[in-house]
């Protein structure tokens, strides 16, 4: 039974990859803010041209010196301020007045009557314009926001925080500071963790993902390096013998670019160095083009031009879909295969929790600077080397248990029930009770 509308927008796929996790509680399915059927063309151009600024911006960062120069301009307009000394940061930023210019001018006006008149109930919202309009044009239900990074820009808040009716439900204990810090009232604010999609974990007790992470970090340990020092608790938590009667597989690396593949050319290179590895069928790399046809054939022309095309489609893959619902379907299964996650420290930095070690590219944005230190703090992942010498560094890391050590890290300190702890506030049903660990 539906018991919220689910509301996400294209800007990139955190926004998206937030609901797509919580579609057991919506409606049909999530509805994507600024491109559903029916949106208002006054709507669908303001938003189209916000989104082309942040995809044109991810793009010009790699190009050296006028790329860095705009990109850091604009970044510092959405910049998170520094939490230490905490003091009073309710005053809202110019980023935040000119989401209300939007607003203003009837931005979002048309879905929040739309979703009132046709079913009265709460909204679950993944992006912090949306959220606010929903309140602005009186939307009558409750209104929830889930914060899809480790820390967060006064955007996401509205004007007058004190006597907004939004509510929060924080990925990082970081986050719950910074929601009281910005004005919003403890009792607005939940702890739960991001949501991981619940396939990936397997209920309460976490059936699918020990199942998943035992398999990992046999391939990951090959020396036995981890499991040596550790092999009291893995047998507690994974059975006896865990790596006894299981068949190691070559070791599986994902590689996910962005929503605007601003990083698609490190994909190339990673393939390149490992190049001995992959065809010895030692390892095995999936290059994710996500939804842009594109960054698909990029991939695959590069890696014939790189002398590479003989293995596409064995060791090599190109993963591309161009539906989002089926990409985030499809992606999780490539995940419960992978060993090893290689992306910018984009809200995928999350996924540590469901046990899968993050090799970090070079982060994009202040936001993205707080979840690559997050990410540390937690022991899940570790920044990447130079590309070309992939083969020598991670065969180290490899070697002496560090990237099985990562997954199990993730595992224990992350966040990994948000899905369920969310799905219980919405219901009322106490399934998972214990909070997440408080990792500021």
């Amino acid at each position: 039974m539906s018991k919220a509308w689910v509301v996400s927008a294209d800007m990139g796929y955190g926004h998206d990859r937030a609901a797509h996790a919580l579609e057991e509680l919506a409606y049909g399915t999530f509805i994507t803010s600024n491109k559903y059927k029916g949106i208002p063309k006054r709507d669908l151009l303001l938003w189209k041209e916000t989104r082309r600024m942040y995809e044109a911006l991810s793009r010009l960062k790699p190009i050296p010196i006028i790329g860095n120069f705009i990109f850091e301009a604009m970044d510092r307009f959405q910049e998170i301020p520094p939490f230490y000394p905490r003091r009073d940061l309710s005053k809202p930023s110019l980023q935040l007045k000119m989401s209300y210019q939007l607003i203003e001018r009837g931005l979002m006006k048309h879905l929040s009557e739309k979703l009132a008149a046709q079913r009265r109930m709460p909204v679950i919202c993944t992006f912090p314009l949306s959220a606010i309009a929903f309140e602005y044009h009186g939307y009558p239900e409750d209104i929830y926001l889930v914060v899809t990074d480790t820390d967060m820009a006064r955007a996401w808040v509205p004007l007058d925080p004190k006597r907004s009716k939004i509510k929060y439900f924080a990925p990082t204990g970081r986050v719950v500071e910074r929601l009281k810090l910005y004005g919003v009232s403890p009792e607005n604010i939940y702890f739960t963790g991001f949501p991981i999609p619940k396939h990936l974990i397997g209920g309460k007790d976490s059936a699918v993902l020990k199942k998943d992470l035992a398999q990992r970090i046999c391939n990951l340990d090959p020396n036995g390096m981890f499991m040596s020092r550790y092999w009291r608790t893995l047998e507690a938590e994974f059975g006896h013998n865990v790596c006894d009667s299981k068949k190691r597989r070559p070791v599986t690396i994902t590689f996910s670019v962005g929503g605007a593949g601003a990083q698609r050319a490190l994909g190339i290179q990673i393939a390149k160095s490992l190049r001995d590895k992959l065809g010895k069928n030692e390892m095995r790399l999936i290059l994710i083009a996500g939804t842009h046809k594109p960054v698909a054939q990029y991939f695959r022309t590069h890696l014939r031009l790189a002398g590479l095309g003989k293995l596409l489609d064995k060791s090599i893959s190109v993963y591309y879909a161009p539906d989002r619902h089926r990409y985030f379907r499809d992606f999780d299964q490539i995940l419960r295969k992978t060993d090893i996650l290689w992306t910018k420290p984009s809200e995928l930095s999350f996924y540590a929790g469901a046990g899968l070690p993050i090799i970090m590219a070079p982060p994009i944005g202040s936001q993205e600077e707080f979840n690559r230190l997050w990410l540390q703090s937690v022991g899940g992942g570790v920044q990447m080397h130079e590309a070309e010498t992939t083969n020598e560094w991670l065969q180290d890391w490899i070697d002496s248990g560090a990237m099985a050590r990562m997954a199990w890290n993730g595992y224990v300190e992350a966040p990994t029930h948000g899905a369920y702890r969310i799905d219980s506030i919405i219901t009322g049903h106490e399934e998972i009770v214990n909070p997440p660990p408080f990792v500021v």
